[in-house]
Formats: structure tokens, sequence, C-alpha cells
């Protein structure tokens, strides 16, 4: 896997101090639980220790580490310390160090609420800290743990139109508290018709239409995109070049369907990623060739809907599913046509299709029904929208130039009559898609 350089790790004095001053809070925390919640008979929490581990090569503010002292073994020394000025971004490790520990000194599991306890923001300078760090904080248990510690958090990352006549770009949507921000540059060439997926807290921007000065090509490239340290990295290409796809997570794989090819015929192949093993393999073909579809997987199946075929006249209404336990596809009748944007909340699929923008189409793969939600009034009556999911919430973001706009929201699970209101989430810029991403 070859790692790209990132434009910003946030690495500055002033967000390693807050991530360090976030670090200690979260000390704090795990400190009066267990004065709370002693952990063995006579155990209890104690106060710096002078002959503790030396907190020097930590590089910022302050670090505090918490003593547990049990009937009769020591768990964990601790101390405080306020270096005078701020070391380098990399810490320099003494030959005393254990360079598996998490953090010196405390026991593993505490080790890991600790790190799991700091806001998201401020993962990019702890990735920055130490090897071991960057590996905890990108790894699953890293969001099993922050979610049994209930500090899980969602945003929402959305690819918009780039100013001044640049191309799209990335940004992850702010709170009030906090602005929006953009990502460090993708990796390769600008492109079209590639196909977004989130695995593991990761986005994954696969393959495209590249025009680079003339040179015209389908592509076959891969590249991930840590949202928690803030990197892209570059993966193993795809067996077959394609675009306009469909594609979508399920079972945590990553499967890729139909699309255009090389020579510009449609495709019926179909293949699937392994992230453990970074390695795209070719799976059962659909029945047809498809492309400018979509996909999304319930109950343990891949659906693909929309786009055309081959075998149809005009836009295909038929749902193919696949069912990775029998390696085989299936077909259903009841699907709909020119779908724009698409969102999954809470086992449903939500639609926006290209003739009417101003009502939802609502599909529940328990009985294959559809239903239709009208959409408010609002802005421009001519207003095209992009979908987003925040909270368990629907959002619509607009594509078009509309200063006054304020992104509408449906609450699936409020009282008949609420459902609709309005976001302080707003894209930069066109919101071309979005997806979101937890951590």
């Amino acid at each position: 896997m070859k790692l790209t350089k990132p434009d910003d790790l946030f690495s500055s004095k002033g967000d390693t101090k807050a991530a360090l001053a976030q670090m200690a809070r979260a000390f704090s925390c795990v400190r009066a639980h267990l004065r709370s919640n002693p952990v063995g008979d006579g155990a209890r929490v104690i106060g710096p220790d002078e002959n503790a581990i030396k907190c020097s090569k930590v590089p910022a503010a302050a670090c505090g580490m918490l003593t547990l002292v049990g009937a009769r073994e020591l768990f964990v020394e601790t101390q405080n310390c306020v270096p005078a000025t701020m070391q380098s971004k990399f810490p320099i490790r003494s030959q005393g160090d254990s360079y598996g520990t998490l953090i010196p000194g405390l026991p593993e599991d505490l080790a890991k609420i600790c790190v799991a306890l700091v806001p998201r923001r401020y993962f990019p300078v702890m990735g920055a800290v130490s090897k071991r760090w960057m590996e905890f904080i990108e790894s699953n248990e890293f969001i099993a743990v922050r979610k049994e510690v209930r500090r899980l958090e969602e945003q929402i990352y959305v690819l918009i139109t780039g100013a001044g006549g640049k191309g799209p770009c990335w940004e992850v949507l702010g709170s009030l508290e906090h602005k929006n921000r953009i990502l460090p540059s993708m990796p390769g060439l600008t492109k079209a018709g590639f196909g977004v997926v989130v695995l593991d807290g990761k986005l994954f921007v696969m393959a495209g239409y590249v025009v680079d000065y003339g040179n015209e090509y389908v592509s076959d490239e891969v590249y991930q995109y840590d949202a928690r340290l803030n990197r892209w990295a570059a993966l193993a290409k795809m067996n077959v070049a394609r675009r306009d796809f469909a594609c979508a997570e399920l079972n945590g794989s990553i499967y890729v369907a139909g699309g255009f090819g090389s020579d510009g015929d449609g495709l019926s192949s179909v293949e699937v990623y392994d992230s453990q093993r970074n390695k795209w393999t070719i799976i059962e073909s659909l029945r047809r060739p498809r492309w400018g579809s979509f996909a999304c997987s319930f109950n343990g199946k891949l659906y693909i809907m929309g786009g055309r075929s081959s075998f149809t006249i005009g836009n295909s209404r038929f749902i193919d599913v696949y069912d990775p336990n029998l390696h085989s596809w299936t077909e259903i009748k009841k699907g709909c046509v020119m779908v724009t944007s698409h969102a999954v909340i809470d086992k449903r699929l939500f639609c926006i299709e290209w003739k009417n923008q101003r009502s939802l189409a609502i599909f529940n793969p328990s009985d294959n029904s559809w239903q239709k939600i009208l959409v408010p009034l609002t802005g421009s009556s001519s207003t095209q929208f992009s979908l987003g999911v925040l909270d368990g919430k629907l959002l619509l973001f607009s594509q078009e130039e509309e200063p006054e706009y304020q992104t509408l929201m449906y609450d699936p699970t409020a009282p008949a009559g609420s459902e609709w209101n309005t976001a302080m989430l707003k894209p930069s810029g066109l919101c071309l898609c979005s997806v979101t991403i937890e951590g």
C-alpha cells in the first residue's frame, strides 16, 4: 500500500497542545471513574509519583498518567509534566521505551480508552505521535472502543465543485462551532464517472473517466482516504477499468458492477474488494450489461438499480439482486429510473429521481414496496438535490447557486407533520455527492 503525503496533518503547536489537553481531560475522566468504581479488592487511584515514567518525549503541553494501585500490585505509575517548549512532531524514543506500548506505564485497556475519549478532530495530530498510536487510531478496534465509551461521531464528507475553475474537491462539513474543512487533494488525475464507497471509516474513490491534456481513458485506479489520519493512500487496481458503474459496501467488502469499459461498451462484469488482502476478485457477472446505475445493500444482499441496459429500451426498472451466499443473481421488477441521488437510512432506500426533484421515492426491501413523500417548496422550483445522511436524518443539499437556501432535513422518526426542518450544515460549493463517515 503506497501512502501519499498529506497536505495538512494539523501539526501546529496549537493543535498539538489542544490534542494533549483533551488527552489530559480523558485521563481525568478515567481517573474519576476508577475512584468511584474501584478495580479489585483495595484498588485505588493515587496522585503523581516522582519516580514515574518520564514524559519528556511527549511533544505537547500537558500529559497525565493514572496511577492504579491494587492490594498487592502496582499497575501504573503517573506523572504530570509540562515541557517548557514544544518538542518535535515525531517523538524521539529512548532505548528504554516500550515500542509496543500505547502509553508507557498504563495498562493497555485503560490506555485505549484514554485515546478513544479524545474528540475526533484531534485524530490526525495524535496519529503523528508514534507509529503505535497511528496503527491503533486507524484500526477497527479503535472504532469498537469509541463505540463502547459512547464517543462515536458522524461527519459528512461532501464532494463540491472547485472554485475558480479548479477541479472538484472534498470537504468535511463542520458544526456551528467549527468551519467546513477542505481535505488534502486526492492523488491522481481529475476524473468523472467514478465510484464512492465508505468501508471501516475510510472513503474509497474508484476508477472513473480521465481527460488528461486531450488523452482520454477509463481508469482502474483506487484511492482510499483515512478520515482519522487525514491522508490518502493508493490501493490495488481493479481487474477491469470502468466508469459510470454501481458500487456499494456489503458484509465488509466493496462490490462494483457494470459501467462502461475502456472500449466504450457496456459491462456486465462484477468484482469484489477484500480490504484485508488489498485484492480485487472477479465474481458472477450481471445477467446483462448495465451502466449509469447505483447500488446499495440490504439484509446481506446487493441491490443494483436504475441506469440503462443493452437489453432494454430507455431506462431500466429492473433491480438486480446478488446473494453472496448463493453466488447468484435474481431479479425484481419494481425499480425506479434515472435516480440522481440516493441514501440509505434504517434499512430503507431514499431516492431523488431526475424527473421529479420535489418528491422522495422510498424503497422498503422487506416487501419490495415503494412510497412517495413530497419535498417542501423552498428556494427555486428548479432546484436539484443531492442527498446526505447524518444521525439518522436525511439532508437535501442544493445543486444550484442559491445563497439563501437552507439545507432541508427530513427525520423519518419524527411525528407526522414535523418530519421536515432545516439544518445549519451547508457545503461551501455545489454538492456533487456526499458520504457519512463514523469515527
